[in-house]
């Protein structure tokens, strides 16, 4: 397996410090790229040129992706693992996962965060390299939580019973001959009747995710799992009365109602769960593990990361306006906060080398570029073709030389572009997880 660290070969592919030659008769002549897909365009993962020699060693450019694939099928994977900020320390991408979805919001926002190829032939890794289960069991772990505060819905369903001198609804014949009667048990009947209550297939399926997701947390390291214990505490009491038998056909083929959209997500995590795993809760535990091929975007992450420390200074509601379109654009946010203070075009860069270099061109005009949109300015109430309010552009990146994880008010105006009328930038802290 070949292991690289996030945006490695920026901006342009270049060698590893590995020792590629044992590769030479997998990798000699070929090229592969790597696309994520999304809504708009598909995103580098990473790629490789093998024709494109430095010193005779194979060069490799990765993006803003960390995940698992193969370079070539079943023969050579390739490791993208979170980008190292220090020889010691690396982004700790599950706390902000974890703090983004404190944000409600940002539930509506989770498309496009990872994808899963299960078409492709499954990659051996080790336990503490799997990035996708544990961002898996934080946001099921979030939904659940959403779920139980609201109650669990309640449905009909079917339920079968041994009744003593008893009937209910309809007799199976078939199973009171088969269990009963050949026994000498003339005075018991099965019967299939409906009921009304929790125990339902979809709550079953949930409650069978959590007992995946409990064993799961046993596997993370490095993470702080009391907060997620904490949920489980909440979450638990309420599917005391909801049991786990639920056939693998079930957990297949069940499909949510569309009606019940929280019910949705948390029933479709739950069977990227499963399937992640095969559908056997007896491998959760092994010290290497079978996964499919998986990409995580960090940029959205980062994004979503974002809006929920804007949302701490700028609690009101519509202040702050997260992926809205306006002509087939979809700035990332839009500050009107209600004092009036603050009317902004915000955009989330992941790109730290913005600690010492001036924005990007081109991140200047895509974002100048919303700031000029007719339809943005009657979102902020400004009056279109003043040339005297010209609305104001940020960048936010990450800059792990910030005392603090937070942003406040006075940060958002406190640098200025040089050569661009109200453009600023400003950096903050992202957590880490100590690699000693």
């Amino acid at each position: 397996m070949i292991i690289l660290n996030e945006n490695h070969g920026y901006p342009s592919p270049s060698p590893t410090d590995e020792d590629l030659t044992i590769y030479d008769d997998i990798l000699s002549g070929i090229s592969v790229s790597k696309y994520f897909a999304q809504k708009k365009e598909n995103q580098l993962c990473f790629s490789l040129n093998s024709d494109a020699l430095i010193e005779n060693k194979y060069c490799f450019q990765t993006s803003y992706f960390i995940g698992v694939d193969w370079i070539i099928e079943n023969k050579l994977p390739i490791y993208v693992q979170p980008k190292l900020n220090t020889e010691s320390n690396e982004v700790d991408y599950l706390s902000m996962l974890f703090e983004a979805l404190k944000e409600p919001e940002n539930y509506k926002h989770l498309d496009y965060l990872y994808t899963i190829d299960f078409k492709k032939p499954l990659i051996k890794i080790e336990q503490k390299q799997d990035l996708l289960s544990p961002i898996l069991i934080i946001q099921y772990l979030n939904v659940l939580k959403r779920i139980v505060r609201k109650g669990l819905r309640k449905s009909y369903y079917q339920k079968t019973t041994n009744f003593n001198s008893k009937v209910k609804g309809k007799i199976l014949v078939t199973d009171t001959i088969k269990y009963n009667h050949i026994k000498g048990n003339h005075f018991s009947t099965y019967c299939r009747y409906t009921e009304f209550g929790v125990n339902s297939t979809e709550n079953k399926i949930l409650k069978k995710a959590l007992i995946f997701s409990k064993r799961i947390m046993q596997n993370l390291k490095g993470f702080d799992t009391l907060e997620l214990q904490e949920i489980l505490n909440y979450i638990n009491p309420a599917f005391d009365k909801v049991g786990d038998e639920v056939h693998i056909n079930e957990l297949r083929n069940y499909k949510p109602n569309p009606l019940f959209k929280e019910y949705g997500q948390a029933l479709s995590i739950a069977k990227l769960i499963f399937k992640k795993y095969g559908y056997n809760i007896q491998i959760v535990n092994d010290n290497k593990i079978e996964t499919p091929p998986f990409w995580i975007d960090m940029s959205k992450l980062f994004e979503l990361y974002v809006y929920k420390k804007l949302r701490e200074i700028f609690p009101f509601k519509g202040e702050v306006t997260y992926h809205k379109k306006f002509n087939y654009l979809e700035p990332d946010y839009i500050l009107n906060s209600k004092d009036g203070c603050f009317k902004m075009i915000i955009d989330a860069k992941y790109k730290p080398r913005y600690i010492n270099n001036n924005i990007s061109t081109d991140d200047v005009r895509q974002v100048s570029g919303y700031a000029r949109l007719k339809s943005i300015y009657s979102e902020l109430n400004l009056v279109i073709g003043d040339i005297n309010q010209v609305i104001d552009c940020l960048i936010i990146y990450s800059n792990q030389s910030e005392k603090q994880d937070t942003l406040n008010k006075e940060s958002l105006k406190s640098n200025n572009h040089s050569k661009y009328v109200n453009f600023y930038k400003t950096g903050i802290k992202l957590p880490i997880l100590s690699c000693e």
